[in-house]
């Protein structure tokens, strides 16, 4: 719904802004073309991820929806350069755009905008892919509000320098958009622990258990947008393996990353101690 909202008002929008020699809605409208692209990769990413593992793909397509919030993010930096440099060319040569277009345009575009949050919003709000796609919309109608203030200005003081000036004011909108995206989604491909998960305090827990005398190789990774992952080297005493304790413990310690971190997909290798002595690779 938002992808055909978009791109039935693009059509009409270059049209006008090509006319009425408005760089801020020119600019509206070459970030709309990045929004209707932007939304129709959420849509192949979100069916992309929701595909069970299969084959070598043993978490699935989930991180699909990953590659599509960074996609956006790069997006809403090209789009930002592109426009600081024609706001630069238009600050020195500055056109003559027509206010009462770039008002009326700007109104109709911003109420298509909101309506499209709006759609997106009933979605699924942690996921990154729909952030991605919710990034390009509200900075947008940002984008739009803006145009219908420089248009403002321009019918009532005839400072034509107001539209590029707007035009600059959304590439901070755009900037500030594209760093939480990159951020984000950086984050999950460099394998990184989730910002809200403290490592300290989970080690902390695990330490807690019973017949548990030490922690390493401790990992946690986020597959895809609420799909955080552990992996942890638990060593325990030897008479919880002697006294058949270790199936019990491995329960308790999964229950306790789940309600306490939020983390279901769990993987612990219980071992002895002086295990880790002829032990490879360790973290």
């Amino acid at each position: 719904i938002a992808t055909a909202l978009l791109a039935g008002f693009l059509a009409v929008a270059v049209t006008v802004a090509l006319i009425v020699h408005s760089l801020a809605l020119l600019a509206d409208d070459g970030h709309m073309v990045t929004d209707v692209v932007a939304l129709a990769a959420a849509v192949v990413a979100a069916r992309l991820s929701r595909r069970p593992a299969f084959g070598h793909w043993t978490f699935g397509l989930a991180r699909a929806e990953v590659l599509s919030a960074l996609f956006n993010g790069v997006t809403l930096v090209v789009v930002a350069v592109l426009i600081t440099a024609e706001s630069i060319r238009r600050l020195v040569t500055p056109a003559d755009p027509d206010g009462k277009a770039m008002i009326i345009v700007g109104l109709v575009g911003l109420g298509v905008n909101v309506i499209a949050a709006l759609v997106l919003s009933r979605t699924e709000r942690r996921s990154m892919n729909v952030a991605g796609a919710m990034a390009h919309v509200v900075t947008d109608a940002y984008g739009f509000a803006a145009a219908v203030i420089s248009g403002v200005v321009i019918l009532t003081t005839s400072w034509a320098r107001a539209d590029p000036v707007a035009s600059l004011l959304l590439v901070l909108l755009l900037l500030h958009a594209a760093r939480r995206l990159l951020t984000a989604s950086g984050r999950v491909l460099l394998e990184a622990a989730p910002s809200d998960v403290d490592m300290a305090l989970v080690r902390e827990h695990l330490l807690e258990a019973e017949y548990v005398v030490g922690v390493h190789d401790l990992h946690v990774w986020t597959v895809a947008s609420g799909l955080p992952a552990l992996s942890v080297h638990v060593v325990i005493a030897d008479d919880c393996f002697t006294t058949g304790r270790a199936p019990v413990l491995l329960d308790e310690l999964q229950a306790c990353l789940a309600g306490h971190f939020d983390v279901e997909h769990s993987t612990f290798q219980l071992e002895p101690a002086g295990h880790s002595d002829h032990e490879a690779a360790l973290h």
